[in-house]
């Protein structure tokens, strides 16, 4: 899965100050539990707006997408809510187009991490139209590499990155208009430690590049960013697609598939500040939260303080 010898990223300065575009998708339909609908609206509560106008940031609020109810119905064929899905990944997948075509960064507020094969479909869109390299960091406890013949519970949520790089239903394999819509080669997963028995196998014949908890234990946040985010360039634009359950649930416990072991509060700052030091950071995924299963809004404001070093939050001023 990993080799150890690629060379360090380069540190390049503060994130570009692209203006922001908040979209929210409120919907759980991908997920295996209700609650991740009303995550957008949790981060608004903890004050994301306004911390990233407190560093500078232009930041237009789009509002939420609209889109299907969830029907909460057994699979079908190996997928639960297919249709709803489809539509919701759809919504997400024109209007995050539409900020990429208009220069801004957009910032998807989920809902769950299906939702990512709209937004991450969008982006790669832009990047062939634009010439651009593409880089995606996928910030997760799971390899969301399933299939409809893998997956145990059809929940398209563990699927995303598996239709992203051409496996599943056509209607989401095809929907940014070309297929597959990202190699496995752009894609960095880190923080890894929950995958399915035969996902596993899938994972290591399509060669993703996974950096499970294992090696962040064995090497360290610093060594694991340097190598994911080794290469990057002036043509690389940078997609972090963040599930919150990437962080440990004794810090973040308000999502909906916790998985013990995962980075404490220092290793997430670490993670989010030497993004933030690359200066290609150009969208950007908050997927999960679920208010229902979270204390007071710990999970949402834990994020916007994450989220916040992701554009430039440090504690002293660097050169």
């Amino acid at each position: 899965m990993r080799e150890l010898n690629r060379s360090a990223a380069v540190r390049a300065g503060p994130p570009q100050r692209m203006p922001i575009a908040l979209i929210g998708a409120p919907t759980d339909v991908g997920a295996g539990s209700r609650g991740a609908s009303m995550g957008p609206e949790a981060l608004r509560v903890a004050g994301l707006r306004e911390a990233l106008e407190n560093h500078g940031l232009s930041v237009i609020d789009r509002g939420n997408l609209a889109g299907p109810p969830n029907p909460w119905l057994p699979a079908v064929d190996g997928y639960r809510h297919l249709d709803e899905v489809i539509a919701w990944s759809t919504a997400v997948h024109e209007a995050v187009y539409q900020e990429l075509a208009l220069g801004h960064l957009p910032m998807l507020l989920g809902g769950d991490h299906s939702m990512a094969i709209g937004s991450i479909s969008a982006v790669a869109r832009h990047c062939r139209e634009a010439k651009k390299n593409l880089r995606v960091l996928w910030l997760d406890a799971h390899a969301d590499f399933n299939t409809s013949t893998l997956t145990p519970s059809g929940n398209l949520h563990g699927m995303p990155m598996a239709c992203l790089c051409g496996f599943g239903p056509a209607p989401l394999v095809e929907l940014g208009g070309h297929v597959p819509a990202l190699e496995p080669r752009c894609v960095r997963e880190i923080g890894i430690r929950s995958v399915d028995p035969g996902e596993k196998q899938f994972v290591h014949e399509h060669d993703l590049d996974v950096f499970d908890m294992r090696f962040v234990d064995e090497l360290g946040m610093r060594h694991t960013m340097e190598l994911a985010l080794a290469t990057l360039d002036a043509n690389t634009h940078l997609h972090v697609s963040f599930d919150v359950d990437f962080l440990d649930p004794e810090i973040a416990p308000g999502v909906g598939t916790t998985v013990p072991g995962g980075p404490t509060y220092r290793e997430a700052q670490l993670c989010m500040e030497m993004i933030a030091d690359c200066g290609r950071l150009a969208s950007l995924d908050i997927v999960e939260l679920n208010p229902a299963l979270d204390v007071r809004n710990r999970t949402a404001l834990l994020s916007v303080d994450l989220i916040e070093s992701l554009f430039g939050k440090s504690t002293l001023m660097r050169k």
